[in-house]
């Protein structure tokens, strides 16, 4: 009987640790996804989304895959992350995972898949992120950013504050509407990424976690701004 409770206990254990390992490497495939969509959405010539914006932005939301589907009602959904910067020091945050929820109502049919960049433009904006619900359009503006390295049409975004939306589907630009849509912690995916119990002040604006190695890749292109 003890060997059997013994082996049973081997088994658990080897599950759970699988499990994490499993977790962990979804989330470590995601944020190296973002990274990939960062690094081509900033670097199409004449069409990117514009240095300076990146450079002054006080976050960034990354939701690559955003899928979008619908037959009269639609909806929109995706998991990414959003990083903060350190205006001071001029470092980024640990990235932290959220999701972006999404629904609308009106003649529409088919679907699509879109990545999906939101400069957050304004200390509301930013605020707003910490909360446990922050819906875009109400808790702060949200308009189309501007493309290419136009530095006075870039500057004009700019001081209209709020959030800037960049969304791509096969390399185009397509403007998808997400005003309404939710982004919304994700608490446990984050248990995952770091180990811990964390709210998104904790690793946004305490930065009590720093990035894993999964995000390398990330920080790196973001540091070049």
């Amino acid at each position: 009987m003890k060997k059997f409770i013994s082996c049973c206990l081997v088994v658990m254990c080897i599950i759970s640790v699988s499990t994490m390992a499993f977790a962990q490497d979804k989330w470590g495939n995601m944020i190296i996804e973002c990274a990939k969509v960062f690094e081509e959405m900033t670097q199409m010539p004449e069409k990117g989304i514009p240095s300076n914006l990146v450079k002054d932005c006080y976050a960034i939301a990354i939701f690559p895959n955003t899928i979008e589907a619908g037959f009269v009602f639609g909806g929109q959904y995706a998991q990414g992350v959003i990083i903060c910067k350190d205006k001071k020091a001029g470092s980024w945050s640990a990235p932290a995972v959220f999701n972006l929820k999404g629904g609308s109502f009106g003649w529409q049919i088919g679907g699509q898949a879109a990545d999906n960049i939101l400069l957050i433009m304004s200390e509301r904006g930013l605020d707003g992120l910490m909360k446990s619900k922050f819906k875009l359009g109400a808790d702060a503006s949200i308009s189309a950013g501007p493309l290419g390295r136009d530095a006075a049409a870039a500057t004009d975004a700019q001081l209209k504050g709020g959030i800037l939306s960049y969304s791509r589907s096969r390399g185009a630009f397509i403007g998808l509407k997400l005003d309404g849509s939710v982004i919304r912690y994700n608490k446990g995916a984050n248990k995952d990424v770091y180990g811990q119990d964390l709210t998104a002040n904790d690793i946004l604006i305490k930065k009590t976690v720093q990035p894993s190695t999964s995000s390398d890749r990330l920080m790196k292109a973001l540091q070049k701004y």
